[in-house]
């Protein structure tokens, strides 16, 4: 085929690379800024212009054929480095432009990125940031984000990762709750407890603590079998279960105030003097642990490996690192 016949077809396999990753006519048309029906009939076109069937259709789902995975297994590095060529050429010029995608959890969005994105926006009017608060873990490449700020163990090693601060998991209840129920002296006592639970889909949860250097385990009748075991760096692990399960911080956190059990948040989503002042609302459970994992000690800012990183990204990462450094100090 001649660079004639193809040039008009360049927009539409960019679409098709486009539908390879959102498995998605509705969100492969937005993000290119055309309606659904516009997408599938280019496809559609591109189709009878190959003369093969590029992409399977079905009321629930959108795959490609054995045809049209090949076409983009062999197009998409060369569009990402049109991508790439072009980022770079055009930061060589005047302020950075542009729109940046990014992804967060909701209680650090709220409280701590939003004014953050807000101080950047003023400093740098000509980029455009989307931002989606989300507590699911989303495949970056796959939804059209250039950024995840998110808090984990560890990084996927497919992916850039930037480290802004650290954070920690805090076991938390409100001081009403222990006095109705009692405040646990150890881990294994959280087995009688109203444990709060995060969701994660169906995975049975297991809250484990490690006793902080120098400390001792309290002693109990629930702890007796485990409490000789407890070292600084020995783990000690305890199935939990409790009346309420939710896949967002902020939830638990009311659910915490109101005094419906224990639970375990992450230090970005307990408002600061919500722990501090002689009539705290919320006080730290098992003062003389450490959670374990969990919600992962550091908070990165998480992009897909690229050789190009645009020039507006870069701006928005350092001027996150500049102001989270510091992290979230709980007085608990």
């Amino acid at each position: 085929m001649s660079s004639d016949q193809l040039s008009p077809l360049v927009a539409d396999l960019h679409l098709l690379t486009v539908l390879a990753a959102t498995r998605s006519f509705t969100e492969t048309a937005r993000r290119l800024g055309m309606s659904k029906a516009s997408a599938s009939m280019r496809v559609s076109e591109l189709e009878r212009a190959a003369g093969v069937s590029l992409v399977r259709r079905t009321t629930r789902s959108v795959s490609l054929t054995e045809a049209g995975q090949q076409l983009v297994n062999e197009m998409q590095p060369a569009f990402n480095r049109i991508s790439e060529s072009y980022t770079a050429v055009r930061d060589l010029v005047g302020a950075p432009r542009g729109l940046i995608r990014v992804t967060a959890p909701v209680a650090l969005g709220r409280q701590h990125l939003m004014p953050l994105v807000a101080s950047f926006l003023k400093i740098y009017p000509d980029i455009h940031i989307e931002l989606e608060l989300t507590d699911r873990f989303v495949t970056l490449a796959n939804e059209g984000f250039d950024l995840a700020i998110r808090h984990t163990q560890a990084p996927p090693e497919t992916h850039v990762a930037w480290v802004l601060c650290e954070t920690r998991a805090v076991l938390l209840a409100s001081p009403e709750y222990l006095a109705r129920r009692g405040t646990p002296s150890h881990p294994a006592e959280l087995a009688s407890h109203n444990c709060l639970q995060y969701l994660r889909g169906n995975q049975a949860q297991t809250w484990s603590f490690i006793l902080q250097p120098g400390r001792k385990p309290a002693k109990s009748a629930k702890s007796a079998g485990t409490a000789a075991a407890a070292t600084a760096d020995a783990p000690v692990g305890v199935g939990i279960s409790g009346s309420l399960k939710a896949n967002n911080s902020e939830v638990l956190r009311e659910a915490l105030l109101a005094g419906v059990g224990i639970g375990l948040l992450p230090d970005f989503s307990v408002p600061p003097g919500t722990t501090q002042g002689p009539n705290p609302q919320l006080v730290r459970v098992l003062p003389n642990w450490e959670v374990d994992g969990f919600f992962g000690q550091r908070i990165y800012a998480i992009r897909p490996w690229s050789n190009q990183v645009p020039k507006s990204v870069q701006y928005l990462i350092e001027h996150l690192r500049q102001h989270m450094t510091k992290g979230f100090a709980l007085a608990v």
